[in-house]
């Protein structure tokens, strides 16, 4: 069964970012993530944010804050991320309209999927699509 009772994701992707007020904005405007919740440091930056898209949650912050998780990602490489979509072609518009860098427009898969690929501001790569794993419990 993924998630619990209450509807919550059992797996959250987790990404750092120099500028992650940015990253909300884009995640937001460009590819349709809702905001759930923006916690700020004292120093103002994003210290915790929580992004939902249909039944997932993507958590982000900002680099440099010298939290356990920040220091173990100084040494990562840029994060992907799928996320299913109903309507890709209508998702990529949006994501063209608010500057997304594309790498894929909309394409039919073999394996019965279509999706497209985006980079964002900091090089992650996300792929938005219509293929959904099925989760057996």
């Amino acid at each position: 069964m993924a998630g619990d009772e209450n509807g919550r994701p059992d797996i959250c992707p987790t990404l750092l970012y120099a500028d992650a007020r940015a990253a909300v904005r884009q995640l937001t405007r460009a590819f349709g993530f809702t905001e759930l919740a923006v916690y700020e440091g004292e120093d103002g930056s994003v210290a915790h944010a929580e992004l939902a898209q249909g039944n997932g949650v993507v958590m982000l912050g900002s680099k440099g804050t010298g939290s356990r998780f920040d220091e173990a990602m100084k040494l990562a490489g840029p994060t992907g991320v799928y996320v299913v979509v109903a309507d890709v072609d209508a998702h990529h518009r949006r994501a063209v309209e608010h500057g997304a860098e594309i790498l894929m427009p909309p394409t039919d898969q073999d394996y019965g999927s279509r999706d497209y690929m985006a980079r964002d501001l900091e090089g992650n790569v996300w792929s938005f699509g219509t293929y959904a794993p099925e989760v057996r419990g």
